[in-house]
């Protein structure tokens, strides 16, 4: 199909000198890198245009005529209705970002992609109804390469090079959110942080490229050792913090002491080196007034088991 001449169609001015026939504009909406759809407040996919970046989209007129409901499974297809009334209630530009996967659309869930798809979706309602239904424009934007590099440069901003444990910024952070879960739904959460036994020592009889050595081995020990759910964080040097949440000090207490045990003994036999670490558990209590009493509380604890002789953890 082809463009009629302007003067064989009803034409449309855009300024003051160019006209497009109607004809014209359908291919100029057609030839859109980004898919734009036409969606009713009942979820009916009236129209679509544009899609030509055949790097990112499928053709997708199939789906004209089609409901959300025929295309993808009831939990998306709702969060999609909800996202359409919204852009119809403020009759303003309304943008989102969502996710589809392999598993959320119908006939796809064994030949999708193996990993979401991460779209932006802007929403703007149109001054006219569509076959008898209010309507949206909904221009579907593919955005999983950016969240893929924000993602990356997120996660190096929140780690710790050597060990690939967080950092302080998002151990505070991560704190915060616990102590709010605390504070609102008394979820207890156990705090453990400790330092290695005479590590300047080895660093100055050893060398440093022996202490980055301890270092990744003792990091290593805690991911086997500790459980998926617990927060591990570097805070600098040799000081190391683990947050455990939904654990009480004395469960917290043997899952540090034998921690402290297998350190012990995993560097002896990988590095054949001696090194003993110290530290201090504590939990959150009702009368801590932020996130950071329970950091100073398990401080307290890791001087105490110095001062006590080292290779020991001390409730705080």
């Amino acid at each position: 199909m082809t463009a009629s001449p302007a003067h064989q169609a009803p034409s449309i001015e855009i300024g003051r000198e160019t006209a497009f026939s109607r004809d014209q504009l359908y291919f100029i909406l057609s030839a859109l890198p980004d898919p734009c759809f036409v969606l009713t407040r009942s979820g009916r996919y009236a129209a679509l245009f544009g899609g030509q970046d055949t790097r990112y989209y499928h053709e997708g007129s199939y789906l004209v005529g089609k409901s959300l409901y025929d295309v993808l499974v009831v939990e998306k297809a709702q969060r999609f209705v909800r996202e359409i009334e919204k852009a119809l209630a403020s009759r303003a530009l309304h943008i989102i970002e969502y996710s589809l996967s392999g598993s959320d659309v119908k006939g796809l869930q064994n030949d999708g992609p193996e990993h979401p798809i991460w779209f932006e979706g802007r929403l703007q309602a149109l001054d006219f109804q569509v076959d008898g239904e209010d309507a949206i424009v909904w221009v579907a934007s593919n955005i999983t390469e950016k969240n893929a590099v924000e993602n990356q440069l997120r996660h190096q901003s929140e780690t710790d090079a050597l060990t690939g444990f967080f950092n302080r910024r998002k151990l505070m952070d991560v704190l915060a959110l616990k102590f709010e879960l605390f504070r609102d739904e008394h979820i207890p959460t156990s705090v453990f942080m400790f330092d290695i036994d005479h590590f300047k020592t080895v660093n100055d009889e050893l060398g440093h490229a022996m202490g980055d050595a301890v270092l990744k081995a003792i990091a290593g020990v805690c991911r086997l050792e500790l459980r998926k759910t617990d927060f591990l964080a570097r805070l600098g040097g040799d000081e190391f913090v683990v947050v455990m949440p939904a654990t009480r000090q004395e469960h917290g207490i043997v899952i540090a002491n034998r921690l402290r045990q297998r350190v012990a003994t995993e560097v002896r036999e990988t590095l054949g080196h001696h090194a003993t670490i110290s530290g201090g558990l504590s939990e959150f209590l009702s009368a801590d007034a932020s996130s950071e009493d329970i950091l100073k509380r398990a401080d307290d604890g890791l001087y105490r088991s110095k001062r006590a002789g080292r290779n020991r953890i001390s409730p705080a």
